[in-house]
């Protein structure tokens, strides 16, 4: 049926909407409708994870700061949370704190930066030539069953008491998880991906650069994460032994002395650190992998390179 024969057309004419809803011409409610929806569901999804990922910690720190008051837990031992804030701000604006937080920190990031620039180039070396690693790997094995706290006499034999041998020691429990992390991701690197590289005739070296690197980068980020983790920890126990300075010297030091607020603020502060260095490397693997999201099908991650 011809539109001439349904009858009289009663669609308003163009100008009509936008003279009595000018606000709606060319579907712009309908986007700022859309608009307010998305961003409705964004602040809800926001607040729906601030509070998955705080409620654990909210009511962990309300049962650290109850249990002490309550009588629970000797206070003496074992003080609420917020004294121990207020005693280690009180600490930092002092100036006591900052030079044990500096000197831990050099320690710690010498020896990452030096076992990450070792086990990283080892790791790929291992992982891309099956020979090496065949001749390299059991040697490797057998190293590092050897523990770090069974080391640190020997480190302070070599090295003396004070920063090599604590940079020593850091040193050995960053590089393992790194380099096994490292060899594992060029191993399981993926095979359909390689399949493509071949098929474009790329050579070994270009797979090897524009294939396996990429795609090994998670692998290297974990194991950075773990070995950051294993850092933080030894570096508690070597600073403990040799050192005159340093977040471990200042627990071992407050321990002696009675000072429960001031080891607690340290404590939380090797937490914090620790926690701080974490986020960052999954900051930094994320900025790293984006093609993975943005590039996710094959044509577009070639043409990222």
């Amino acid at each position: 049926m011809s539109r001439a024969a349904e009858g009289p057309c009663h669609e308003p004419k163009p100008g009509f909407v936008n003279r009595v809803f000018p606000r709606l011409r060319h579907g712009d409610g309908l986007r700022a409708a859309d608009t307010r929806s998305a961003s409705a569901n964004d602040g809800r999804r926001i607040a729906r994870d601030l509070f998955q990922n705080s409620i654990a910690i909210a009511l962990f720190l309300l049962l650290w700061e109850l249990a002490p008051r309550l009588g629970l837990i000797n206070r003496s031992f074992f003080p609420p949370f917020s004294e121990i804030i207020v005693e280690g701000f009180a600490f930092a604006a002092a100036g006591k704190l900052w030079p044990h937080v500096s000197a831990s920190l050099e320690r710690s990031l010498v020896g990452f930066a030096l076992g990450a620039a070792t086990a990283v180039p080892l790791g790929l070396l291992l992982g891309r030539y099956a020979p090496l690693e065949r001749y390299l790997d059991p040697l490797l094995q057998l190293l590092r069953q050897f523990n770090s706290i069974a080391l640190l006499p020997v480190f302070l034999l070599f090295f003396g008491v004070g920063y090599f041998t604590n940079v020593a020691t850091i040193y050995w429990v960053v590089v393992w998880p790194i380099l096994l992390s490292t060899m594992s991701g060029v191993r399981y690197a993926d095979p359909i991906l390689v399949k493509y590289g071949r098929s474009l005739s790329l050579s070994d070296w270009q797979i090897f650069t524009k294939i396996i690197g990429p795609s090994v980068i998670p692998s290297i980020i974990a194991g950075m994460r773990l070995g950051a983790g294993y850092a933080f920890f030894i570096l508690v126990a070597s600073e403990q032994v040799g050192a005159s300075s340093g977040l471990g010297y200042l627990v071992e030091n407050a321990q002696y002395l009675m000072g429960i607020h001031i080891l607690y603020a340290a404590v939380l502060t090797l937490v914090f650190l620790g926690f701080a260095a974490d986020r960052s490397l999954v900051l930094l693997e994320r900025r790293l992998t984006r093609w993975r999201a943005d590039h996710s099908d094959l044509p577009g991650w070639r043409e990222r390179w």
